[in-house]
């Protein structure tokens, strides 16, 4: 809970009681004197606003504590009023964590928060599965690079003779699908198989080339929720007219989808990838709550919810695994956090080579900074399954699924789990956005204002106590109101695009 910091609680705040820190949320000059509960602190140094400055005098070695955790240590003596930030702080990560006496308690948390989504609902599309898409759409998928033009072209086609019904035709490329071993080209098959399996999908047509190393007709065997009339395919090499050819199919496919419709579904229907990027310190104190205490709500209406960025977890895995329904879910998370450690020892690289240099600017110092404030969007549900890369969602509630930091990587990770939306955090702003709705909400009020056309929401109003129940309300209804057809930002902008997360060698 944000502690009010000052006799004008927009300059600092401290955000937990036990935080040797306050954090500025305006641009502060040294000899500033500010006042936190009951304390007064002279400014040593000009303060940005995100960024931190000390509490209380820390010594070398001494622990630098936000949220009420462990964030780094001091480089050097650390004085009252001081700025704390890179030049006198480092990381306290390590490698691969043995968590065998970590004792397990089963989290009871979801049953302690209330929902403002009981009995909301949005216009979504049910598909026979009983899950629900926010769009209806028909995807053109790349089986390969080389066939990524004829399905650009394929799309552009459609949508100047697609029905009502259908939102939008859009192209998925990719520049793999050949000259891939093992692990990758399966994990490209995957992704692609379950991106067509994504509830906003209409229905699909895959194109390949013919020669590929990913061949359809095996991409489609093995992923039994594509056999259907909506899932079409054919090889470029082995018809006379591609574009023809896919035209014909995709007309096809407007025919099998002419029943599709908009109906009152309950919002626990909702499935959000949760995401952050280009995250500032503020991040952490307005939009990764807000979406936390969405989540929550959500999780308790019934509904859904998927993290990811596993290397954003480092330094904050602990609060996520006292919150693992069972052992084994447990179990399956350190898995994960030491098998993403190793990935990183493995290529010879320390796991802390974060924050970028945007998230620095913006006052994150450490990896442990970075993530204390980005596990915040999955609210204080409980963790109820971790899943590999590629694979698709089949738990309710708060899931785990393997994919790195990358903002393309992760958002399509999320979109091949099975999300019909995703809500992006930001503090720095991003045009971004996957095929699809992907959410802008930043950090601060500033953003949103200069970046309109990339900001789909404001955070920035959290800070106010008085007013953030009324924000949270309101981010629910727009929530709602894009998972009934209000376009999202990037839609607007046309920038829907996904990436493939590449580990091997390339032939």
């Amino acid at each position: 809970m944000l502690v009010q910091a000052s006799a004008n609680p927009k300059l600092a705040i401290q955000i937990d009681g036990a935080d040797n820190v306050g954090v500025a949320l305006e641009t502060l000059v040294a000899g500033t004197k500010i006042t936190i509960c009951g304390v007064s602190i002279d400014l040593r140094s000009d303060i940005p606003k995100g960024h931190k400055f000390a509490l209380s005098d820390i010594s070398i070695a001494g622990e630098i504590l936000k949220y009420g955790e462990t964030i780094g240590r001091a480089t050097q003596a650390i004085s009252r009023g001081d700025h704390v930030h890179t030049q006198n702080v480092s990381t306290c990560l390590v490698g691969e964590v043995d968590y065998t006496n970590l004792r397990h308690v089963p989290s009871n948390a979801v049953n302690a928060v209330s929902s403002w989504l009981h009995g909301e609902s949005f216009q979504g599309y049910l598909r026979e599965d009983g899950r629900v898409g926010t769009r209806n759409d028909i995807w053109v998928i790349a089986s390969v690079g080389c066939v990524n033009r004829i399905c650009q072209q394929l799309a552009k086609h459609a949508m100047q003779e697609k029905p009502d019904h259908i939102d939008r035709v859009i192209a998925i490329t990719h520049p793999y699908g050949c000259s891939q071993m093992d692990q990758d080209m399966l994990t490209t098959r995957a992704i692609l198989a379950s991106l067509a399996g994504n509830p906003n999908v209409a229905a699909a047509l895959f194109v390949g080339l013919g020669c590929e190393t990913n061949q359809i007709d095996a991409l489609i065997s093995e992923a039994p929720w594509l056999h259907n009339d909506r899932v079409l395919s054919f090889a470029s090499q082995h018809v006379g007219d591609e574009i023809e050819t896919g035209v014909s199919f995709l007309r096809k496919l407007f025919l099998v989808t002419a029943d599709d419709h908009r109906q009152p579904v309950p919002a626990s229907k909702l499935v959000v990838g949760l995401k952050c990027g280009g995250s500032d310190g503020l991040s952490g104190l307005t939009a990764n709550p807000l979406l936390g205490r969405f989540t929550n709500s959500l999780v308790q209406a019934g509904g859904s919810a998927i993290l990811s960025e596993i290397p954003e977890i480092f330094g904050a895995e602990l609060l996520l695994l006292k919150r693992s329904v069972s052992q084994a879910v447990r179990a399956d998370l350190i898995a994960l956090v030491n098998r993403f450690k190793a990935y990183y020892a493995d290529q010879g690289l320390v796991i802390h080579d974060n924050p970028s240099p945007g998230n620095k600017e913006g006052g994150i110092t450490t990896l442990e900074e970075k993530s204390l404030g980005a596990v915040q969007k999955a609210g204080q549900v409980q963790v109820n399954a971790i899943m590999s890369y590629g694979q698709r969602l089949d738990h309710l509630g708060l899931s785990i699924v393997e994919a790195p930091g990358n903002d393309a990587v992760s958002i399509t990770a999320l979109a091949a789990a099975g999300a019909n939306m995703i809500l992006f955090t930001t503090g720095r702003g991003t045009p971004l956005g996957c095929p699809i709705p992907t959410l802008k909400i930043s950090s601060n009020s500033d953003l949103a204002q200069r970046k309109a056309n990339w900001i789909d929401f404001d955070a920035g109003e959290v800070l106010n106590e008085h007013r953030r129940d009324d924000v949270d309300r309101d981010f629910a209804k727009h929530i709602l109101a894009c998972a009934s057809g209000t376009p999202a930002r990037h839609e607007l902008n046309g920038e829907m695009e996904i990436a493939i997360w590449k580990r091997g060698v390339t032939l």
